[in-house]
């Protein structure tokens, strides 16, 4: 598909702490009509057996970051990751550049009045970000809550759990780098609220 009519649209990078409820945030904006672009099923696609990312990511680790499928032994790689800042960042290296390339595709091509581009770690990389996106927004919700969520979902302790919480930014830097929060504390039906509030907002004729 050619460069496509919907370059100029606005975009949203929806970013927050695991748990805090960005895929929740991301199907309500879907479901009304926005573009969602997700790195984190694009890392999975690109981490896939064959996945564009495999071949660089087998040079750079060794046979035993790749499992018996020929995926990327998750597992494996998370571990080293969070035990090691220096493997963390060859890892990223890899994938960010890549992913970065898709969610630019997705981006110029999937129809909706506005893109939504879900990064979990968009504010530990703000600076690359800032000048992609033109409204930075963050789920937020506290981070007992966090740990609950992650625990009751995923079957991860809450040693675990804490240990991916303490690599991602800070609750504070992620506020201190939003255009606009989304409170998701409470319920479903106040965050569907929330989101047809920004959804309004996007559609609006000021805009952004």
């Amino acid at each position: 598909m050619p460069e496509s009519t919907h370059a100029a649209r606005a975009r949203i990078g929806l970013t927050g702490g695991i748990g805090c409820g960005k895929s929740a945030l991301a199907a309500m904006l879907q479901e009304l009509g926005a573009a969602v672009i997700d790195a984190d099923a694009i890392a999975h696609e690109l981490t896939a057996p064959g996945g564009a990312a495999i071949a660089p990511i087998r040079a750079a680790f060794g046979e035993q970051a790749i499992d018996a499928s020929g995926a990327l032994d998750r597992s494996r790689m998370r571990e080293l990751a969070f035990a090691d800042a220096r493997q963390r960042a060859r890892l990223e290296a890899i994938l960010h550049p890549l992913i970065g390339a898709r969610l630019q595709q997705l981006a110029d091509t999937l129809p909706g009045p506005y893109v939504v581009l879900v990064v979990p770690l968009l504010v530990e990389s703000v600076a690359r970000w800032r000048e992609r996106v033109d409204r930075i927004v963050v789920v937020d919700c506290p981070p007992e809550q966090q740990l609950r969520r992650v625990m009751q979902r995923s079957g991860l302790s809450r040693e675990q759990v804490q240990r991916i919480i303490d690599v991602q930014a800070t609750r504070e830097q992620r506020l201190a780098a939003a255009d606009w929060v989304i409170d998701n504390s409470a319920d479903l039906a106040q965050l569907r609220e929330q989101a047809r509030r920004l959804h309004d907002s996007m559609l609006s004729p000021q805009g952004i």
